[in-house]
């Protein structure tokens, strides 16, 4: 006999890419929160925020790099950001996120898909 769940299964809205902001300590000094933070707004202003081209975003305490922060990940495609400014976001969410072109000059890690 399967044990029965007392936890109602949890739903979430589809989306196209989601974004991982590591706000650890360790590597930044607060820059990482504040970018998190204005991540909702950017989305907004891009056309992000809903519809098929949806862009989650998640608070991460720690991705065990602690060098070169604010880190951002974008998921599915396994692209790892380090110096992530407001106008380095702007760019990876026009260039990468809309067009598909990853910053390349940010870019320290990519997954191999």
């Amino acid at each position: 006999m399967e044990p029965v769940l007392k936890t109602e299964k949890p739903s979430i809205k589809s989306y196209n890419k989601h974004l991982l902001v590591c706000t650890g300590p360790r590597c930044t000094s607060g820059e990482a929160e504040s970018l998190f933070k204005m991540i909702g707004e950017k989305l907004a202003a891009n056309g992000l925020e809903g519809g098929e081209f949806r862009v989650k975003r998640t608070r991460c305490s720690c991705f065990a790099v602690c060098k070169g922060g604010p880190i951002v990940v974008v998921h599915p495609d396994g692209t790892w950001y380090y110096g992530v400014t407001p106008e380095v976001l702007d760019r990876i969410l026009k260039e990468h996120v809309k067009e598909g072109n990853p910053v390349k000059e940010h870019v320290f890690y990519q997954a191999s898909l």
